[in-house]
């Protein structure tokens, strides 16, 4: 499945081309290249010179047409100052900026298609003697992190003759030197391709030292290791002239660092050059490659001006940016097939097309520079992206808690922010920080643990080992993990969460949405019933039997309390008497100001009978991690109904003083309302406000508690907000850009194929939610969709007489499948070979078999059954 966007649906796209904490370009819906964040920070707005691509045709020494490489320009067409452009005649006012190319000659029409990590860009000209087509991605290949987190940008060019005659057709990249005049040297060699490495440094910027690599292969090279250097447009102009002079460039070298008068930094540039029969097709590949190594925390400055370095993941990897356009050149094909066969078993899952959108769309977080990885290749997380900067630091846990996509595709990675966690952020007495300092083993932030954070983290190790079935991992974690979870009932708790382990949150409860709760609530006391459950099967699984049995006993008094008592009969909430100042005593008086409505005589920032989005969304992650259940599933269901009925409205009929996500007629999921009238005074934060990971974890849930139409329905809404015109499809915002906790819509993946599984007993199955549509004859026909598991990624096909599990990468350890309740298995076989097996329960059990890539295990329905 592609989205396709064309018209005024390209305006917002920017497609982020980088690797894993690499950094990246963006690709416009036009084709140009926008946003360059691969100099250590985000980069919003911004431009890299002139840099981009074009193309002519020629025959017989005479130019046919020559163009930009891009559709026709993007608003604002008053102008907009790009990011990092202090002075000058640019902005407003000027009109779009000569870097945008939005004056060039260009085609009439782009057709953008996303199926992310893939863009396909199709142009279209009448005047333009031939077809040309853009394929743009950097690779993605779950379960290969190193191959994941490329510095580079990948494009290939399918240029088609349309004409009845041979031409020769070339296409050209470009790139400006992001340094300063008079500071980069431009360096071309030749080979197996050919390459021009930009290399520099910036004075006003430590961050901005190293160094660019345009490469190309594919047809007749030529190039220009610079631009001609002048005053006003020399520069562009001479290069336009050069380019459609028939033949190939001649080359232009100068051994001084600058000339007087000079305008712009250098600029340099590759072609590639075919000759094209009429009706033949060939590709020309280019890549752009970065390399700036050497990181330090500017956001958040060491004391006293200290400034320690480090460097970039990639940058260990790969001394610069040449010797990672080698590798990727080099191993093209292979990067290439495996981000294509896994973008076609994801796209080609049997999923309605809002959710593989939503499920995709947002993997484009691992690619934006809201990730780092740190030079020995831990996995670190901003929350999102400021203009300039990551917003809000330290693999933030109670909004990572919602990122789903990491632990399926990247274990390996996931596994290296928990060891992260209990290594740096937990404290003597077991208090998590939630917010991770860098450089790593800086001293912990010293504010206040977060309920949902350090409880979220028991259950996100609980996942790890289970989806890894290492327990050798466990035992390495578990003190810390045994710890951070009976702080709850520590003396030395300042907050009182539960002192008399009564198993329901009290106290002063700090949450995701940046202030305290005081007084139980399903929300947080979900989140330790959570972890509860989770550490008891842990401790039981390590031999400590003792605290094992005492952690059941907790969840259950818990649990009972809470249904009995934080259900209202038609959703949960918050048990608390607002007009009760005595609840602030004992946290000192600066928390009583802050607090405290004296006018109304309330509690502010609080639930009371509100209806609140994250309700019961320790009862999700509970069913995703295989935890089972936490609240009442029936009165988990009814208040499901109630939040959707609640809460999912048209902007027009909210009140919302809040941010604006969602305006006019969208529609979304609020997160919180007081259908019974007795809102407070001064009510939660952001009360009014649509966020898409809030609202991904409720329709995730809603679809898991049977509610499905209304799941999807909400599925819809959010990813109508982002169709290219209003919001960048690739881009879902909440506390600035490229949201971490958006990529809580992969679990609408595992949640609609009925993914279940058990790396420590090795142990698989599925069971559609959403199997396939019936043919013209009423016969259900085949559900397909993506898998990955441990080390190992595939399609399984559903269909009522088998399930087929298909290995397409890795290595896929299995001794046990687990069929739907009732249903029974006839046969086992791998790649046709029968296996012996026997059934217990729902699991069926076979000696334990190792399958790679191209293995396919079939579990055949018995007499009298079907698996759909």
């Amino acid at each position: 499945m592609h989205m396709k966007y064309e018209g005024k649906n390209l305006d917002q796209i920017s497609f982020p081309l980088g690797g894993i904490g690499a950094g990246c370009i963006g690709l416009a819906g036009n084709g140009r290249l926008k946003d360059f964040e691969i100099f250590n920070r985000p980069n919003k707005r911004s431009l890299n010179g002139f840099t981009g691509f074009v193309v002519k045709a020629e025959r017989e020494g005479r130019l046919l047409d020559a163009r930009s490489l891009t559709g026709p320009a993007e608003t604002p067409l008053m102008g907009e100052r790009p990011q990092g452009v202090n002075s000058g005649h640019i902005g407003y006012g000027f009109g779009p900026t000569d870097r945008t190319l939005a004056g060039w000659p260009h085609f009439q029409s782009v057709c953008f298609e996303g199926s992310f990590p893939m863009a396909r860009l199709k142009f279209r000209d009448s005047r333009f003697p031939g077809k040309a087509e853009m394929t743009a991605f950097n690779p993605l290949i779950p379960m290969n992190a190193g191959d994941s987190s490329l510095p580079a940008a990948f494009f290939s060019f399918a240029l088609t003759n349309t004409t009845e005659q041979e031409a020769d057709y070339t296409v050209c990249c470009f790139c400006g030197s992001p340094f300063p005049i008079g500071s980069s040297v431009h360096e071309h060699a030749g080979g197996d391709f050919q390459r021009i490495m930009i290399s520099g440094k910036d004075e006003r910027d430590a961050l901005k030292t190293g160094n660019m690599t345009i490469a190309s292969s594919g047809g007749e090279g030529s190039w220009q290791e610079y631009w001609y250097r002048g005053g006003w447009q020399d520069g562009v102009e001479m290069f336009w002239e050069d380019f459609k002079r028939p033949g190939g460039f001649s080359n232009r070298h100068y051994e001084t660092p600058s000339v007087p008068l000079q305008k712009a930094p250098d600029t340099a540039d590759l072609a590639e050059t075919v000759r094209l029969r009429p009706g033949e097709t060939k590709t020309l590949r280019f890549l752009i490659s970065w390399s700036f190594p050497r990181m330090y925390n500017f956001w958040n400055p060491e004391p006293d001006g200290k400034r320690t370095w480090w460097k970039n993941w990639y940058a260990v990897r790969f001394s610069d940016s040449a010797a990672s356009a080698r590798y990727c050149m080099e191993n093209w094909d292979r990067l290439e097939g495996l981000t294509r066969l896994f973008t076609r078993t994801l796209h080609a899952s049997t999923l309605p097309a809002s959710v593989l959108d939503a499920v995709s769309a947002n993997l484009s977080v691992l690619k934006s520079p809201t990730v780092l990885r740190l030079e020995d290749g831990t996995f670190y997380g901003f929350e999102g992206c400021l203009e300039n900067e990551g917003s809000c630091e330290g693999s933030c846990t109670h909004v990572w808690n919602y990122a789903y996509a990491l632990p399926f595709l990247f274990p390996d990675l996931e596994r290296s922010m928990r060891e992260a966690d209990y290594r740096y952020n937990q404290h003597g007495d077991g208090r998590m920080s939630f917010r991770l300092q860098l450089p790593a083993g800086r001293a912990p932030w010293d504010f206040l643990p977060c309920v949902d954070g350090q409880m979220g983290g028991v259950v996100k190790v609980f996942r790890e080992w289970k989806f890894s079935g290492d327990d050798a991992w466990l035992e390495k974690m578990w003190p810390g993990v045994k710890k951070s979870l009976e702080y709850a009932w520590s003396g030395q708790n300042p907050c009182r969460w539960d002192p008399e382990k009564s198993g329901v949150i009290r106290g002063r409860q700090h949450h995701t949405l940046d202030m305290e709760l005081f007084g139980p609530n399903s929300w947080l006391t979900g989140f330790y019933l959570a972890a509860l459950k989770a550490a008891a099967e842990m401790a039981e699984h390590l031999g400590e039997k003792r605290e094992a049995a005492e952690y059941r006993e907790i969840f259950q008094r818990g649990k009972e309390w809470a249904d009995k008592n934080l259900f209202n009969g038609s959703w949960y909430g918050q048990r608390i008497d607002l007009s009760d100042r005595t609840l602030l005593s004992g946290y000192g008086e600066e928390l009583e100001e802050a607090y405290w409505n004296e006018e109304a005589g309330q509690l502010k920032y609080q639930i009371g009978t509100g209806c609140v989005i994250d309700q019961t969304v320790a009862c999700w992650h509970a069913a995703l991690c295989g935890l089972g259940g936490i609240f009442d599933e029936k009165q988990v269901k009814t208040a499901l109904k109630n939040l959707y009925r609640n809460n999912f409205r048209k902007m027009t009929e909210v009140e919302n003083f809040w941010r604006n996500f969602a305006v006019d007629e969208e529609e979304g999921l609020v997160i919180c309302t007081w259908p019974q009238g007795e809102k407070p005074a001064i009510p939660l934060t952001y009360s009014t406000e649509c966020m898409t990971g809030f609202e991904y974890q409720a329709a995730c849930h809603m679809i898991l508690a049977g509610l499905r139409e209304e799941g999807l329905s909400l599925v819809k809404a959010v990813r109508d907000r982002y169709d290219g015109y209003k919001r960048n499809p690739w881009n879902e915002i909440e506390c600035g850009s490229n949201y971490a906790r958006s990529m809580a819509s992969y679990s609408l993946l595992p949640t609609l194929s009925g993914f279940v599984w058990d790396g420590v007993r090795k142990g698989m199955g599925f069971d559609p939610m959403n199997p396939g549509d019936a043919d013209e004859s009423g016969e259900q026909k085949e559900f397909h969709s993506f898998w990955s598991f441990r080390q190992a990624w595939g399609n399984v096909s559903v269909r009522p007489e088998k399930t087929e599990i298909s290995v397409l990468y890795g290595t896929l350890e299995l001794k046990e499948y687990y069929l739907p309740e009732g249903r029974r298995a006839g046969a086992v076989r791998l790649n046709g070979a029968d296996l012996p097996f026997s059934q217990k329960g729902t699991a069926v059990l076979f000696e334990e078999i190792s399958c790679g890539a191209g293995d396919r295990i079939e579990i055949l329905s018995g007499r009298g059954t079907a698996f759909s």
